[in-house]
């Protein structure tokens, strides 16, 4: 797999590069100087979300503050996606810096001021609408670190470009969207990114904490259906029927044995998660179908390939051992590869991280079950997606509300810490030569 991941890195030779670090306190002054305004963007982000491909408030508001700093804008990239392209004074490598702006279908209970009263349907119900996983302070210090940026214009070498991503999140049935989208019209070309970095910021970890992995740092996704027809009968006589649901029961159990039986866990982690399931409509009516939602998550290919196939057998054969059948759709809707951060630049890029954060604030993570679709644009050019804290400092990472729930929160004090990292990462691979 690594093999696969390193390919086409044309500026891979860096282990005859020197880092170059003379900017760095420039970029802290200029990034301290403006923390409160990326404060006060992202409480505004914050308090009007919207959903994956719909942003037109959020995007309005990006592309006119990058050509308030004469930043080149596009809009419309990918339905509401927004890319920005800084030239610098020096000719160089071309360094993409990327953040998602949508939010997520879940009901605010924070008590800020700032909180999200918006509502709005999604999949034909009413939801509350929320940054539930930080992406408003993406934004927001994407557009610090624009500023910062545009200000030291002369000293750039290269091009920095600035991608404002939709839909990270997914997009409702049917539609396109995200990193994928952005990728298919063109956002990697003209002029064509040698380089991407991101950064997500992580509710758990503590404030002041930047985390990494290299390789495989978040999992690929697959979501699926499964549909079990049985034969329909009165609860009273369950011998009249093939009962869906005792089926059902038996393919979620057997499930689990592809992680406890077929993944060699000394290698990789991988989840096989039903987070639905749906069939009858009274205690006295054994139904004629049931169906399941559920999502798979692995860090390998061949991983990958193997649970597909096993999920396969297994949803297929317990059906028919039961007299059912059953029909798998995998991927049912979604699929994003695995996250994987290009090895060769995490290693040279990672002194660079340390003087930025600290030594003792730079940590190796596990790798995370969640995934991302940053995985898209790193499988076309080498990428490095690292995390950055939220967590207010003292408080236990167990008890911290967790990313993609009503009580998310974010200590808004380290975000500045992100717009010098994005800003030190693109200078300091600029500044790598011969």
């Amino acid at each position: 797999m690594k093999k696969i991941y390193l390919i086409g890195f044309s500026l891979l030779g860096l282990n005859a590069f020197a880092q170059k670090s003379d900017l760095r306190p420039l970029v802290s002054k200029k990034a301290d100087a403006i923390e409160q305004k990326v404060i006060t963007w992202r409480r505004d982000f914050h308090e009007h979300p919207e959903l994956g491909n719909t942003e037109v408030r959020t995007a309005g508001i990006i592309a006119k503050h990058l050509e308030s700093l004469g930043i080149k804008v596009t809009t419309g990239v990918a339905k509401t996606g927004v890319v920005g392209i800084l030239k610098g004074g020096k000719p160089g490598p071309v360094v993409a810096l990327r953040a998602d702006m949508d939010g997520l279908p879940v009901t605010e209970r924070v008590d800020v001021p700032f909180a999200s009263k918006v509502k709005t349907q999604y999949n034909g119900q009413e939801v509350g609408v929320m940054h539930a996983c930080g992406h408003d302070s993406h934004v927001a210090i994407l557009m610090g670190v624009a500023e910062v940026l545009a200000s030291m214009q002369k000293d750039i070498q290269g091009t920095v470009k600035f991608i404002f991503q939709p839909a990270e999140e997914g997009v409702p049935a049917g539609e396109e969207g995200g990193a994928a989208l952005m990728i298919k019209e063109g956002v990697l070309e003209n002029p064509k990114v040698d380089v991407i970095f991101g950064l997500h910021i992580n509710s758990q970890t503590e404030v002041g904490e930047v985390t990494y992995r290299p390789g495989g740092t978040m999992a690929a996704v697959n979501d699926m259906k499964i549909t079990v027809t049985g034969r329909q009968a009165h609860g009273a006589y369950p011998w009249s029927s093939i009962d869906p649901v005792v089926i059902s029961a038996q393919i979620i159990n057997n499930l689990q044995t592809i992680v406890s039986r077929n993944l060699n866990v000394t290698e990789n982690p991988g989840v096989v998660t039903i987070g639905a399931i749906n069939g009858g409509v009274r205690s006295n009516i054994i139904p004629e179908k049931v169906e399941m939602l559920g999502t798979v998550r692995n860090f390998s290919k061949e991983d990958e390939a193997m649970f597909i196939e096993r999920i396969k057998t297994i949803v297929t054969k317990t059906a028919e051992a039961g007299g059912a059948t059953a029909e798998i759709k995998i991927p049912y809707s979604n699929h994003y590869p695995v996250t994987f951060n290009n090895i060769v630049l995490t290693e040279k890029m990672l002194p660079g991280m340390q003087a930025t954060a600290g030594k003792d604030h730079v940590k190796l993570k596990p790798p995370v079950t969640g995934a991302e679709d940053f995985s898209f644009f790193q499988e076309k050019v080498p990428g490095l997606f690292v995390f950055l804290g939220g967590m207010p400092k003292g408080k236990d990472p167990l008890k911290a509300p967790s990313h993609h729930t009503p009580d998310f929160y974010l200590d808004e004090s380290g975000f500045v810490l992100g717009v010098k990292l994005l800003s030190n990462l693109t200078l300091d691979y600029m500044g790598m030569k011969k």
